[in-house]
């Protein structure tokens, strides 16, 4: 397996032949290192609706016939705009042939923007993806909660993606209490320095996590797997 970030929330992983995508907000993020043009992904996987995570899911998946994988809502109106989308709930897991998603709660909000309304794009989430014997957490846009500690009494997480951004999420506190309740081999920050709003040092971050591998990761940069 190979896993990479590229800047925001934006992580690509390589697995059994098929490339997927989480949260591929490109156009407009100054951060990654991707072109959507450029861009071949069989899968996507999304944590939730707000406009710099569905990024340019639609015009990806209509050039590559991917996959999308969403929770229900932001599912059903994405196949309305005509995309290949699998609906999900929080809580559900599905075994698809490139591994297994499960979605976990995520406590933030979930609307998608067009030029001319508001989608109301049901929750948001967070996404457990187990695939070639790893599990992988990424945690989408969220507060700390404490239900975090079951999703890591439940599963032995090797790569843990967390928002440290503050203000809109989890800050870099909140997001060491939370490695502290998931247990991962190894955390990634997610989530940061995209916007004004959002400037962290993940440095800061990185001192406050104890028992984990902290691995601050350039946009392209790979995850160093355990």
């Amino acid at each position: 397996m190979e896993i990479s970030y590229h800047g925001h929330s934006v992580v690509k992983i390589k697995t059994n032949g098929t490339t997927i995508l989480i949260d591929p907000f490109i156009t407009g993020n100054p951060l990654t290192d991707l072109k959507v043009e450029e861009e071949k992904p069989d899968v996507i996987l999304l944590t939730h609706g707000h406009n710099d995570h569905v990024g340019d899911t639609i015009a990806l998946a209509k050039a590559n016939n991917s996959q999308v994988v969403a929770l229900n809502e932001l599912a059903v109106y994405l196949q309305k705009q005509g995309v290949n989308a699998h609906p999900m709930g929080v809580g559900g897991a599905y075994e698809f042939p490139f591994g297994k998603v499960k979605y976990t709660l995520a406590f933030h909000g979930s609307t998608y923007e067009t030029e001319t309304e508001v989608v109301n794009a049901g929750n948001p989430g967070g996404i457990l993806f187990y695939a070639e014997g790893l599990t992988i957490y990424h945690a989408g846009d969220t507060a700390l909660f404490g239900d975090m500690k079951l999703i890591g009494d439940r599963n032995e997480i090797d790569v843990a993606f967390l928002p440290i951004g503050d203000n809109f999420t989890m800050g870099p506190e909140d997001a060491a209490y939370a490695v502290e309740l998931l247990r991962p081999k190894t955390v990634v920050p997610i989530h940061y320095n995209t916007f004004p709003l959002i400037k962290q040092d993940p440095n800061d971050f990185a001192k406050l996590v104890k028992n984990s591998k902290v691995q601050i990761l350039e946009a392209g940069q790979k995850v160093e797997l355990p």
